[in-house]
């Protein structure tokens, strides 16, 4: 899709709901914590957001039904990957549109030697190649075979050392430092394939380690990362991709997070778009519930089928000691309410399973690139600390495959915390206060 259809189409979107709402740009700017002009770009179609979370605050404010809210998502989705695919195309400049001086043909013109002109009376050349009779090779031909010689040398050194420095010929999260990868990145493992290894994803964090601190995210061998661009996708033989969002909140009074630490050492709590670091910083997990958000999207044309998602647990213990941090300011109202394709998980259940929320549909469901789905989950567990992840079955004509969802190589993790210390930030306060204290004026 065109990206200036993208991007229109979803500031369309944006505008109705802004003009439906009856709130000024002025206003509502405010209440996202953003500038005017920013919010001006978003409505007008001059910028997409790189993030959906400001996005999806901005529809709620402006009353948006849950249909809106998916189609908003939908629209949201398109328009960033066409800038992303701009972005990179933009990024990789082939060697012939370098300019002189400036590619890895000039130098290697350079290094060639320089054809000598035959002198007069001088015999001439020996032909380039006696089968056909071709006639003296040009410099300039003898410069491109050294330069496509070059190329083919170096790609083959590039070849040994991914061979020797990763196991099995698979990618690794360490060399970009995960720059790349979205959160919730996920692990491709095509049925019919070995995979790398027998054991699911586990948790090396003990029950008083920081979850973030279980070392580099890592994808099975032969795998391709989730929200790769479209190429990627295609050149595993996977056809769809998934961006897993694990920090996404149904609504602030709904989120709450464990940590190990006490309230004078605790920050304020986040925005939704800042829970990710919020939660790094502090080592925290998710408390009573993890409400993820998983978009999912082909990567072609082609229309592929998700068969369903299954729960995999990775390992159970009992529930951290820690204490119990809200992300809702007392007296603050909440919105929320059930989203499409939206599904709900016990965790404490001896074999986990997903199930619609009321209203809601089950699998299959298809996606394309033009046309992906959103998918809400909400994992709750009282009586364990869990490590879990996902498996999403596609299937596409007559290929099939499994997607492994986790948290960037990592399972997910969340934990009961009947009993815990609770604590809320009231507004206009300077720290934490045990929850139920604070009276309201």
């Amino acid at each position: 899709m065109p990206e200036h259809t993208a991007a229109a189409d979803f500031a369309a979107l944006l505008r109705e709901l802004k003009d439906r709402s009856g709130l000024s740009y002025g206003v509502l700017a405010k209440r996202l914590h953003m500038s005017t002009s920013t919010l001006h770009r978003y409505c007008n179609g001059d910028a997409v957001p790189a993030d959906y979370a400001p996005v999806e605050r901005l529809a709620r404010l402006c009353k948006a039904h849950p249909e809106e809210l998916v189609e908003l998502h939908r629209r949201w989705v398109l328009a960033d990957a066409v800038r992303g695919r701009k972005g990179a195309a933009a990024a990789e400049t082939p060697p012939e549109e370098a300019g002189s001086g400036t590619g890895p043909g000039q130098e290697a013109s350079e290094a060639a030697p320089p054809a000598e002109a035959p002198s007069a009376g001088a015999p001439p050349a020996a032909p380039a190649d006696a089968d056909t009779g071709a006639g003296p090779a040009p410099a300039r031909r003898r410069t491109r075979t050294a330069v496509l010689a070059g190329i083919a040398v170096a790609a083959v050194a590039v070849g040994v050392a991914l061979a020797v420095g990763l196991p099995g010929g698979g990618s690794d999260g360490d060399g970009d430092g995960g720059r790349h990868r979205p959160v919730g990145a996920a692990g491709v493992t095509a049925e019919g394939s070995a995979p790398a290894s027998s054991s699911p994803p586990s948790s090396a964090a003990s029950p008083s380690s920081p979850a973030k601190d279980k070392g580099p995210a890592r994808t099975p061998a032969g795998s391709a990362p989730a929200g790769a661009p479209s190429g990627e996708g295609q050149k595993s033989g996977v056809p769809v991709t998934v961006r897993a969002e694990p920090y996404a909140w149904e609504s602030p009074c709904s989120q709450r997070y464990l940590a190990d630490k006490p309230a004078s050492e605790m920050k304020p709590p986040p925005l939704e778009e800042g829970a990710a670091a919020w939660v790094a910083a502090h080592g925290a997990v998710s408390s009573g519930q993890q409400y993820l958000r998983l978009t999912v999207q082909g990567t072609g044309p082609e229309t592929v089928v998700v068969d369903g998602l299954t729960v995999r647990v990775a390992g159970k213990r009992a529930p951290l000691a820690w204490n119990d941090y809200a992300m809702a300011y007392p007296g603050v109202g909440c919105g929320g309410g059930v989203q499409t394709r939206a599904f709900a998980v016990s965790l404490d259940s001896a074999r986990p399973s997903l199930t619609p929320e009321p209203g809601n549909e089950d699998f299959p469901f298809k996606v394309s690139e033009s046309d992906p789905e959103v998918y809400y989950l909400t994992a709750s567990v009282s009586a364990y600390d869990v490590d879990w992840y996902l498996e999403l079955k596609w299937s596409s004509g007559d290929r099939s495959g499994t997607l492994t969802v986790d948290d960037e190589g990592r399972p997910f993790r969340t934990s009961g915390n009947k009993g815990r210390p609770a604590y809320e930030f009231p507004i206009g306060g300077d720290g934490w206060v045990p929850e139920g204290t604070t009276k309201l004026e």
